[in-house]
């Protein structure tokens, strides 16, 4: 699996500035206007209509590269289906987290019966290349219908309870899907939520379970990874 950053040819600004610029971009609710003035602030002029065709390039690269960055996924997969808003209609949005909370895969799609149920199982099977020991879901009979096809030896466990690590998961793209007012279009929506779901959950270490100097420590190491995988490091580091 390659390691090599994206390519920044013909690129007039300095990769410290595009990867920045991701960075708040895809950290904190901001509107494109607002990293352009904040870029601003810091004697850098650039207009918001290049920081979004920065994020459409290179969003999914960088998810790519910090997802292969992380450990083998948990043998304890938790789904869950939330509301969209797309263009002024509901559609669902899948997402499968393992039971250490790293966000495995996520899906935008039109229902949630048992063909869609299906079409993300097999994803997540192809996406993690891998097969799990329990899979936990609410009681939407979809999940119980596309188990019993696609992986019929795993246990699943339907309980609305069970599955707060999912449900918990979806927090920060309801604030980013307010502050964006929701999304134009499925194919946008999937294309943002795919990066922001592998960019935005690296700057998001467990802080309550932290003390500050570790919070700190942990964070040096996590923007070190991120210098490295949008090639913003001028040298390897070693953490």
């Amino acid at each position: 699996m390659g390691s090599t950053s994206p390519s920044y040819r013909g690129h007039r600004y300095p990769v410290e500035v595009i990867s920045h610029c991701m960075w708040l971009y895809f950290r904190f609710p901001l509107s494109f206007r607002e990293v352009e003035e904040l870029m601003l602030q810091r004697g850098v002029i650039v207009s918001y209509e290049t920081v979004r065709r920065w994020c459409a390039k290179f969003g999914q690269a960088y998810a790519n590269g910090l997802r292969r960055r992380r450990p083998r996924p948990g043998d304890k997969w938790h789904l869950d289906e939330v509301f969209v808003r797309v263009n002024g209609e509901l559609k669902y949005l899948w997402r499968a987290v393992d039971q250490d909370g790293n966000v495995l895969d996520i899906l935008v799609q039109n229902r949630r019966d048992k063909a869609a149920a299906r079409r993300f199982f097999r994803r997540l099977m192809k996406e993690t290349r891998s097969v799990p020991r329990v899979v936990v879901t609410d009681k939407l009979r979809s999940y119980g219908a596309a188990h019993r096809e696609v992986m019929p030896s795993v246990e699943h466990r339907s309980h609305k309870g069970l599955n707060n690590r999912a449900e918990n998961s979806h927090q920060p793209t309801r604030q980013r899907e307010r502050a964006m007012k929701g999304f134009r279009s499925t194919g946008g929506a999937q294309r943002f939520l795919s990066a922001f779901s592998g960019i935005s959950p690296h700057f998001r270490p467990h802080r309550h379970l932290m003390t500050a100097s570790d919070h700190r420590a942990e964070m040096t190491i996590r923007f070190a990874i991120w210098d490295q995988i949008t090639g913003a490091a001028s040298r390897p580091t070693t953490a």
